[in-house]
């Protein structure tokens, strides 16, 4: 058992906390551990799975987790939401960490805990993503630290910065633009001074694409109707005339006029005048049953 953990019950360890001052608090009160005990512990949780040791070494390094968190406050996000995910990379750190290393856990863990802290930045800080790709990454949390001044960069500080961060100048650019843009609703506040209140969300004047429950309902019985006034059509054609439409209209494999011709003993042209004979009776009584 180290020191760390006979000074202080695991119990008593703030696993929750009723507001961000008394969490701060409570893990400002947590013991840190020397270079001995948390090898210790590390040793402990690799070799063993000791829950408990691995409990402990996130417990002792929550108050970094906060230190770091504070640092990303600028970007309108909750502070609450930064040291949440940040506790998060610190529980990654802790599931790879190695103590053989020679390295401080508060080394190894500071790059897991910022990757979680920007992950979460980059999926909340704007409604439509602002970075992508590396670069874009790269200048999100670099250039507003690296421009001299405020307002637009002249051609100049672009490409210092483009140099400074190893990206190219367009991209600088369009980061500088996508950054200083801010999301914008469609649809106006209720006190909005617009004198003819026009909706600007396209849900309000643009026609859905999805199929009206009862125009699906009439389309079916309609279709249902002509199916059936076909059958009946068909049924009043003599047995010839409904074989004829049958094999040149109805079946996947056509039949030719020559093919139907040799079967009755008649000519093609005698064939084509029974099938459009036919199919002007269909018409009619179709058109009788519309």
């Amino acid at each position: 058992m180290t020191k760390a953990i006979a000074r202080t019950d695991l119990n008593s360890l703030p696993l929750h906390a009723g507001s961000e001052d008394h969490y701060i608090q409570a893990v400002n009160r947590v013991p840190t551990l020397s270079a001995e005990e948390e090898h210790d512990l590390a040793v402990r949780y690799r070799d063993d799975n000791d829950l408990d040791a691995a409990r402990w070494l996130v417990m002792s390094h929550l108050r970094f987790v906060v230190h770091v968190a504070r640092g990303y406050t600028g970007y309108g996000l909750p502070l609450a939401d930064l040291i949440q995910e940040g506790n998060i990379g610190l529980m990654k750190a802790v599931k790879r960490f190695d103590p053989d290393v020679g390295v401080r856990l508060v080394s190894f863990a500071v790059h897991w805990i910022r990757a979680e802290i920007h992950e979460f930045i980059l999926r909340n800080w704007r409604i439509v993503k602002v970075a992508t790709t590396k670069a874009q990454r790269k200048l999100f949390f670099n250039l507003r630290g690296s421009k001299k001044r405020l307002g637009w960069m002249n051609r100049a500080e672009v490409n210092a910065v483009a140099k400074d961060l190893g990206v190219k100048p367009e991209t600088v650019l369009e980061m500088e633009s996508r950054l200083s843009g801010q999301d914008v609703g469609f649809d106006p506040p209720e006190n909005s001074d617009d004198e003819d209140n026009t909706p600007r969300a396209p849900a309000a004047y643009l026609q859905h694409a999805g199929v009206d429950p009862a125009m699906e309902i009439e389309g079916n019985d309609w279709t249902s109707h002509q199916q059936d006034a076909l059958h009946e059509a068909l049924a009043g054609l003599d047995e010839r005339s409904r074989d004829i439409i049958a094999r040149r209209w109805l079946n996947d494999a056509k039949a030719t006029l020559q093919t139907l011709a040799d079967e009755y003993g008649v000519s093609a042209e005698r064939i084509r005048q029974l099938e459009k004979n036919a199919l002007k009776k269909l018409r009619g009584a179709m058109a009788e049953a519309a």
